[in-house]
């Protein structure tokens, strides 16, 4: 039998968290409130495991989106999945949330740009090819100004994430018809999306331990920057 898999998203304000069975998704709890993911995140897997009738300790494998997000949602994630794995020897995977967002867009004819307003008038962003069963990276993950990431994109691109929606206006003003959006619907990172990927790097013994899981930020923190502030000055 595959194995049991719980996947955890707190990259953005729209937490889930979903449960699967190797590749088959038995169910996903999505909640788009105000607030932390601190407390939801526990209650949403207590209310999947009951659901499908099973227990924590049959659980083989953990995943967690590692960003790049929201600095606060994504140690709240990486830290429940560090220690629901470490209390039950489970493996470990992290995924990031870009890649999260092209793996909802399967087959698509063009590249698909990631984007996740990163504030700052800055975005997240990164390019993949999604015509096979996994998106394939085509650029490095970044953080940059809207306008330097549509300089350096040649040819048409579907575009998906918080940022597309936030820039779309600039985007299409600046690419014209070389510009395609993807559906509303997956313009968050989800769980079951994730989940997916998960799959896929178990099966390649793609893992890590909850020890050295760590978020990925990208950019430094507010408090990173102050202490480097203070150090030059």
């Amino acid at each position: 039998m595959a194995p049991l898999i719980v996947t955890v998203d707190t990259s953005t304000p729209a937490g889930s968290v979903a449960l699967s069975r190797g590749p088959e998704l038995l169910g996903e709890v999505l909640l788009h409130l105000r607030g932390t993911h601190t407390d939801r995140v526990l209650g949403s897997l207590q209310w999947l495991l009951a659901e499908a009738q099973v227990k924590l300790a049959e659980v083989e494998a953990f995943g967690v989106v590692v960003g790049p997000g929201s600095f606060t949602g994504l140690r709240v994630g990486v830290a429940t999945v560090k220690g629901l794995a470490y209390a039950s020897g489970a493996s470990v995977v992290g995924v990031s949330s870009l890649e999260t967002l092209a793996a909802a867009c399967p087959s698509a004819a063009y590249p698909v740009c990631s984007i996740i307003d990163a504030r700052k008038s800055e975005v997240y962003a990164a390019v993949f090819d999604c015509r096979s069963d996994m998106p394939a990276a085509v650029t490095d993950e970044q953080v940059l100004a809207p306008k330097s990431l549509l300089q350096q994109l040649q040819g048409e691109h579907l575009f998906v994430g918080s940022g597309a929606l936030l820039y779309r206006d600039l985007i299409s003003a600046q690419l014209g018809s070389r510009a395609h959006f993807a559906p509303m619907a997956v313009n968050l990172p989800r769980a079951s999306s994730a989940a997916g990927l998960v799959w896929d790097r178990l099966q390649a013994g793609r893992t890590t331990t909850a020890q050295a899981l760590v978020p990925c930020y990208i950019r430094a923190s507010e408090a990173e920057i102050m202490r480097a502030s203070q150090k030059s000055s």
